[in-house]
């Protein structure tokens, strides 16, 4: 999908918005005709035929719509339509003039592009003696979702601190529990780690929907439900207020962005993987592309606080789904934070055996606090640096991004530091 096709489908959907339906038809058949997308033959509404869209390796696409091929020469996972070979997409015209028209279902590409049908996985987490992962769901005005919940055997000494995980698209709680490796960091720190579950029936890619305008406001949508759940499971075992961090990978990224800028009271802490910017996108269009690096919108910012949650963020250099200029987009809307002069400080890692090399910059406030981090990891791609081959979307080639978010978590104030 080069640049002239989506201004393309921007200019049709104007069109398809000033009540002109034949005019937009005309602009997206032109359009698809001239990227070289053939017709399906498939016309059982009248409405100009279907389309499909071509097999090409160059090609990638929303997060969760690419099957990972299997690791590259460097080790990492490798993304190609060419895992998918022989699923196109084929929908009549008019739907798609539909889905333009009410703007919420991405253009016709939700669950039907090559690769859409992978499977997150469910695997057997074995749990240390002592140690639950409970299966268990919550619901409020906002709505409701399942949950899985792991109570470290190591609760008995004492908790320290509670972590909301969010995964990305085509995931589910278990699968991302399995590929970041964090109820092993959840009991070595005695830690509660909360995993909420976003179905196919909350979105059909099983995305956090973090391009909704109803889903980025407070006590609204899916961060109403997030932020409920956390003060029900924080409230249950006494969690201290400063020891409650979210986090989350690519459009669960994008969610713990939303929920550290309208619940900042909530959580001292937010972790981004391959995320967005809170404020990048506003439907669907704008949401392919802010994930291009392509978006107009700028990043919404806060007003400077001390009270703001600190930011860690991890990014790929080589994302092709998430471009990796969000990151800096995410930086830049942390901007109002009270950092003090001279307290940024930038240092390189280079590869070292089987770990990739990352670039890291860290920003501090007055009294020593990291306010913010941001690892930019060399030739990785949209993946949870560092994680287990277990889950889906993960590079085993590290840096370790659970570790190090939760050093920052935990170990990011200088009261934490001595404690």
């Amino acid at each position: 999908m080069n640049n002239d096709f989506v201004a393309e489908i921007l200019r049709a959907t104007d069109t398809l918005r000033s009540g002109d339906s034949s005019g937009a038809t005309a602009i997206i058949q032109a359009a698809l005709a001239a990227g070289g997308l053939a017709s399906s033959g498939n016309d059982p509404k009248g409405m100009g035929g279907g389309f499909r869209m071509p097999q090409r390796t160059d090609v990638h696409t929303i997060e969760g719509t690419l099957a990972p091929d299997g690791p590259d020469e460097a080790g990492g996972n490798v993304y190609s339509l060419e895992a998918a070979r022989g699923q196109r997409l084929r929908q009549p015209l008019g739907d798609v003039l539909r889905t333009l028209g009410e703007g919420r279902k991405g253009l016709g590409l939700d669950g039907k592009l090559p690769g859409s049908g992978l499977k997150s996985r469910t695997p057997d987490l074995p749990l240390p003696e002592g140690a639950e992962l409970r299966n268990l769901h919550y619901s409020c005005a906002a709505g409701a979702r399942r949950y899985r919940l792991y109570v470290p055997a190591s609760a008995g000494d004492g908790l320290q601190g509670l972590i909301v995980m969010l995964h990305g698209c085509t995931q589910n709680p278990e699968d991302f529990a399995a590929g970041t490796g964090m109820n092993a960091l959840a009991e070595e720190h005695h830690l509660l780690v909360v995993y909420p579950a976003q179905t196919n029936g909350d979105n059909s890619m099983s995305c956090w929907n973090w391009f909704r305008p109803g889903d980025q406001m407070r006590d609204a949508g899916e961060p109403a439900i997030i932020a409920g759940l956390t003060r029900s499971i924080r409230d249950e075992f006494a969690i201290r207020h400063d020891r409650v961090f979210v986090a989350g990978l690519s459009a669960g990224g994008a969610m713990a962005a939303i929920m550290g800028e309208t619940y900042p009271e909530l959580y001292a802490g937010i972790g981004i993987h391959s995320g967005l910017a809170y404020g990048s996108a506003n439907d669907v269009v704008s949401a392919f592309s802010a994930m291009r690096g392509q978006s107009s919108v700028e990043p919404r910012r806060r007003v400077s606080s001390d009270a703001a949650p600190r930011v860690i963020v991890f990014h790929g250099s080589a994302d092709t789904t998430v471009h990796p200029t969000n990151a800096d987009r995410i930086v830049a809307s942390q901007g109002n934070q009270d950092v003090a002069p001279g307290r940024t400080s930038r240092s390189e890692q280079p590869s070292t055996g089987d770990t990739r090399g990352y670039s890291k910059v860290v920003t501090a406030r007055e009294d020593g606090t990291r306010a913010l981090e941001c690892w930019i990891i060399d030739g990785a791609q949209h993946a949870w640096s560092g994680g287990s081959p277990i889950g889906t979307y993960t590079d085993p080639q590290g840096p370790d991004a659970s570790a190090a978010m939760v050093d920052f978590f935990l170990n990011g104030s200088p009261e934490a530091a001595a404690a």
